[in-house]
């Protein structure tokens, strides 16, 4: 039987490039990364062998193959920047309004008679 590329997903960022396999139920993964190139194979449910193999434009700093993300709490940053900036420009605006300085409350209305006064006629 014949091997067949596995459906692999990538994007990019400015300093990284994900690639994804998309296998469900896969045995015998196994992954290679090198300076300049990937290499993934593994068997599919139904026994088909996947064999992917990926040169890299160039040299690239490999990470340990059991670190992937995780797609469930991913959040694309991309066009966020006026949100970010939003956000923290009301974050500074509470600041400003907590740490303003004002006089203490005037507490002269607060007065012992009165609360010994109210004890005694309950």
């Amino acid at each position: 039987m014949a091997r067949q590329h596995a459906r692999t997903l990538w994007y990019d960022r400015p300093k990284y490039v994900f690639m994804e396999f998309c296998v469900e139920d896969s045995t015998d993964v196994h992954v290679l990364i090198e300076d300049h190139r990937i290499v993934f194979s593994c068997k599919n449910a139904d026994g088909v062998e996947l064999y992917n193999e990926i040169e890299f434009y160039a040299k690239v700093n490999s990470k340990p193959v059991w670190l992937s993300v995780d797609f469930d709490n991913w959040r694309d940053w991309e066009g966020d920047e006026e949100v970010e900036l939003a956000h923290v420009e009301h974050y500074a605006e509470l600041l400003k309004k907590v740490s303003t300085k004002r006089p203490p409350p005037a507490m002269d209305d607060l007065d012992d008679d009165s609360d010994s006064a109210d004890a005694t006629s309950n």
